[in-house]
């Protein structure tokens, strides 16, 4: 089971975006990235910190909560005002979507994707009781990891409730791991770093991240490793790995054919949907390097194409252009890798 086209390159959104109505941007979402593509829940961090990424995320665990302190959020047992404002707003934020998708007409039940802040990442970003990074506590990390597990079933269970029953895309963004692993996350005062983590923990985290998804009954699981490898997300068990799009010798698309190879679908998140790159350059951008390793073109459609930073500047006027610059690549590149 999958929530990605297998036929075509389609399109999706990976980032956060501009703005503080979520009906709106939503309704926009769905008009430009209608099925085949998917359209996500919107992340707008414009309305305030309790809609930022660590918020969600901590609104989605179990029996643990976040408040906001001067230097952060901090997880806690005990539930106050900014975790019932965090939770609040993304019970609101599913209701939004339902009346989106109930409000139109048609038959299209494509799939609709979800961002959350990996464990490692949201471990190295929010803060406990001493006010130190939580990452320092191994207690504390292992209470987190499992406390976001237990949370991602009633998350899907939700998507689904208000989407009326369509497939949940998580992608599970860990955009720390690098720093994770290299012993570069700095400690609260920000004159240390605290102790790279075992990559044993780092891998089997992850790992329960992923199967925890798929248990509560993801259709597919992406995992965004930052500027970390690729192959985290496939040691991991994702069913696709968020990745950007090589702009180097051809050399750097090894890693990510190794990835199809090993039957993960990519997704391609650093696409330019502003400015005045051609088409048929980006076209070339992807299959040539890919042709040049021995690839079939054809082995590229089911490949996932997600906007660069640059959506996230856009005001909500302008995201509709932007999206629809993207499907056409999409178009144009499912039609170069089909003619081979």
């Amino acid at each position: 089971m999958s929530g990605f086209a297998a036929s075509r390159i389609t399109a999706t959104l990976t980032r956060a975006l501009r703005g503080t109505d979520v009906v709106e941007t939503f309704t926009v979402l769905r008009g430009e990235l209608g099925a085949p593509h998917l359209a996500a829940v919107p992340l707008l961090p414009d309305r305030g910190p309790q809609a930022e990424l660590a918020a969600r995320t901590s609104a989605v665990l179990d029996s643990l909560h976040a408040d906001r302190q001067p230097h952060g959020w901090r997880i806690t047992g005990v539930p106050g005002d900014d975790s019932r404002q965090a939770r609040t707003l993304l019970a609101s934020d599913l209701n939004a979507v339902a009346d989106v998708l109930g409000a139109e007409s048609g038959a299209d039940t494509a799939p609709v994707l979800f961002s959350l802040l990996g464990p490692v990442s949201l471990a190295a970003t929010v803060h406990v009781h001493n006010g130190e990074k939580l990452q320092s506590d191994p207690g504390a990390r292992r209470d987190l990891a499992q406390s976001w597990c237990a949370g991602v079933g009633d998350l899907v269970a939700s998507l689904r409730r208000n989407t009326d029953g369509r497939d949940a895309v998580l992608v599970v963004q860990e955009p720390e791991l690098e720093r994770v692993l290299t012993g570069t996350i700095p400690t609260a005062s920000g004159y240390r770093t605290l102790r790279s983590l075992p990559q044993q923990e780092v891998r089997g985290t992850l790992t329960d991240a992923v199967q925890a998804c798929r248990a509560a009954g993801a259709a597919t699981v992406a995992v965004d490793t930052g500027t970390a490898p690729a192959r985290w997300a496939r040691d991991a068990g994702a069913h696709a790995a968020v990745v950007r799009v090589p702009t180097g010798p051809t050399e750097q698309w090894e890693p990510l054919a190794a990835l199809h190879e090993a039957g993960l679908t990519l997704c391609l998140d650093s696409v330019p949907v502003t400015g005045r790159t051609p088409v048929r350059s980006f076209v070339d951008t992807v299959v040539r390097p890919w042709a040049d390793l021995g690839m079939d073109p054809a082995a590229l459609l089911g490949t996932v194409l997600a906007p660069s930073a640059d959506i996230s500047t856009l005001a909500p006027p302008e995201l509709a252009g932007a999206l629809e610059r993207l499907t056409r690549l999409c178009g144009a590149l499912t039609d170069a890798c089909s003619e081979g």
